[in-house]
């Protein structure tokens, strides 16, 4: 659905995803990870095109990209707005009311069944500022559901949530898989990505390994993964030369 071709993404000419090549199955569930400061953030953001790439290209089969849906880090959420419940859950409908549009009687009662999904019947009229933390990413997850995405990108879902509220999430993510969407996932515990997630991504802002979880996941390659990091220099230039990455499936031998 997603491909990659030496995708780099820098900072101040720096790269923080360095000739990135590969692709990501569609309905799939893939999972991202490395070690801090390797870069998947940054390749969110370039997929979604709020960073330019330095240099490489990203394909998307069909109209993928319109029909993207984003949640991002928890951390960077302001939770002192003051709405409620059920109008966060509705901005996840904004293709179909506008700006200015009220919600329409089917899309109220689509969002009161997304809040049942996430088992939060009766929250509607609740302040956000009112939840805990599993209770507000439920509310998340259920304004991503509004959204209908063929495409959903989660950056670490389940960090400082609950066990339960985990488990309960990481169901709608199988769900969603059985729909035929893709979920691509940035996550550190190796463990929960072994179980849940069939294809990985491991990423120390050069690619180390990507394809089955099983094999990605080795001893050797986590600690490449983290050699790889502890040694990167931030001051060293910019690669200006492409090369052939030893991800990518497509080069010539």
């Amino acid at each position: 659905m997603i491909t990659l071709r030496e995708v780099t993404v820098s900072y101040q000419r720096h790269p923080a995803v360095h000739h990135l090549s590969g692709h990501f199955p569609q309905g799939e569930m893939t999972a991202i990870t490395g070690p801090n400061g390797a870069g998947k953030s940054s390749l969110f953001k370039a997929l979604l095109g709020a960073l330019p790439l330095s240099g490489g290209r990203v394909t998307w089969q069909g109209e993928s990209r319109k029909k993207t849906a984003w949640l991002p880090q928890t951390a960077t959420l302001d939770r002192s707005f003051p709405m409620r419940v059920a109008e966060v859950v509705m901005l996840g409908a904004w293709r179909h009311t506008g700006g200015f549009a009220g919600a329409t009687r089917p899309l109220a009662q689509q969002a009161r069944r997304t809040l049942d999904t996430v088992k939060l019947t009766g929250f509607e009229q609740r302040g956000i500022d009112t939840l805990s933390a599993g209770q507000f990413q439920r509310v998340l997850f259920a304004r991503l559901m509004m959204q209908e995405a063929e495409v959903i990108l989660l950056d670490e879902p389940f960090t400082a949530i609950d066990a339960r509220t985990t488990q309960d999430l990481l169901s709608l993510l199988h769900l969603w898989k059985r729909e035929g969407r893709t979920v691509i996932a940035i996550l550190h515990d190796l463990d929960q990505i072994r179980s849940h997630f069939p294809q990985t991504l491991l990423l120390a802002r050069e690619g180390i390994a990507w394809g089955k979880s099983a094999a990605v996941l080795s001893d050797t390659n986590l600690r490449r993964a983290r050699a790889m990091a502890e040694r990167w220099d931030e001051s060293a230039p910019r690669c200006e030369l492409p090369r052939a990455s030893p991800l990518d499936p497509t080069r010539d031998p």
